[in-house]
């Protein structure tokens, strides 16, 4: 029984000095991180680097930095951007996009499909060099969409109504408390259709197809690898280890080295992801999909 009680005094004594040092603790273990060099990357350089696109594309400001940093970087000979997303919004995967195309005018940049790379997450790869895509993968959805709820029968049966002054016409358009009109509707597509124009006429530019026969590759068709190499719309099949070997082979290095991801670089960049994703829940934006 004594013994039990000194454990029990041990654990309280270890908890109330983790409440009370909370943040300083917090403190210590970031500033370790920054400082500290992680793994293999904190004794031997590399001249080739991965970058990765997981999830829906939401904010570019990182990616964008990642790639026009690599550019810069006269040690990094070639890049595979590795990518595994649905889409997302349109603004943030054109960054993604032109970020690209200027790291291929300078050094290769092989795009991978590792899972899914439809709609925004696409448009992020049209510029690579290369773009190659796992056996498995689902690629295309060349398309865009917005999508608004009507909740005005709900408010109803709640007896809830809204009030609103505005100036303007189309003030009000895509608003959730009663049905779209008419010229509301067409404001709306007038958008879609001008974002859609863009994204086909980049896709055609990029992979030199005919703008012509966009109904064959765009149309938010989505492919299978195989089917999405017929159209054009990737240049080869294969898994990571395939397209790392094709940068080894553009770059043609003697002792190529590949970055290696930190760990907690990872559980960030995932967990800003979570936080944006969640926010765009609640305020959707023009997807590309």
């Amino acid at each position: 029984m004594e013994i039990l009680k000194k454990i029990a005094s041990c654990l309280a004594s270890l908890l109330r000095f983790i409440q009370a040092n909370f943040k300083a603790t917090l403190l210590v273990l970031f500033v370790l991180w920054l400082v500290i060099p992680s793994g293999e990357e904190g004794i031997a350089s590399h001249n080739l680097e991965k970058i990765s696109l997981v999830g829906p594309i939401l904010d570019a400001t990182s990616i964008v930095q990642q790639i026009d940093e690599v550019r810069e970087d006269e040690e990094i000979k070639g890049v595979l951007f590795s990518i595994d997303s649905p889409g997302g919004a349109v603004a943030p995967s054109v960054e993604i996009a032109y970020a690209i195309k200027r790291l291929a005018e300078v050094k290769p940049a092989v795009v991978y499909a590792a899972g899914i790379m439809a709609s925004g997450g696409y448009y992020s790869a049209i510029w690579g060099t290369e773009i190659f895509a796992n056996p498995g993968s689902m690629i295309g959805s060349i398309g865009v969409i917005l999508e608004g709820a009507d909740i005005s029968e709900l408010m109803h049966k709640v007896g809830v109504k809204t009030q609103i002054v505005h100036a303007g016409t189309y003030k009000q358009v895509g608003t959730f408390d009663r049905p779209w009109s008419t010229i509301e509707r067409a404001e709306l597509e007038k958008v879609i259709k001008g974002t859609y124009s863009l994204f086909v006429g980049d896709v055609a530019r990029a992979r030199k197809l005919d703008l012509n026969k966009s109904a064959e590759y765009a149309d938010a068709h989505i492919f299978t690898a195989q089917q999405a190499q017929k159209v054009g719309l990737i240049d080869q099949i294969g898994v990571e280890f395939d397209a790392k070997k094709r940068v080894e082979q553009l770059t043609n290095i003697e002792d190529p080295i590949w970055n290696k991801e930190d760990p907690m670089d990872r559980f960030f960049k995932r967990f800003a992801a979570e936080g944006s994703t969640l926010l765009h829940t609640y305020f959707p934006p023009v997807t590309l999909k």
